[in-house]
């Protein structure tokens, strides 16, 4: 399966969430065609198309508040109904929340 494309408004957001992360050690990548974020080569982000994934652990707090936001589900980047268990996809509609999961999925990788 080819990588949805992003559109211009997506990724503008997600420079925006990695300008207010302020961390030098992330870094703009591409995986399997999609734009990714990582922290010292661990991926913790992943755009498709316009939407967000973010790794925030499995049945940690931040996880089951990301699943809460309407329109939220677990991530499917390769839409075949096999996500992946610890990130969670937030809809554009959702944009206002990205910094703060990003935030908790660096958090995460972080350890």
């Amino acid at each position: 399966m080819a990588a949805p494309t992003n559109s211009q408004e997506a990724l503008e957001r997600l420079d925006l969430v990695v300008a207010e992360l302020g961390d030098p050690a992330i870094t703009r990548g591409r995986m399997m065609g999609r734009p990714i974020l990582t922290y010292r080569g661990t991926m913790f982000a992943c755009l498709n198309g316009e939407l967000l994934g973010l790794k925030l652990g499995a049945g940690t707090a931040e996880h089951t508040a990301a699943l809460r936001i309407p329109g939220s589900e677990l991530f499917d980047p390769g839409g075949k109904g096999r996500p992946f268990k610890d990130w969670v996809s937030l809809a554009p509609d959702a944009a206002a929340e990205w910094p703060r999961f990003a935030s908790d999925a660096l958090a995460f990788v972080r350890g």
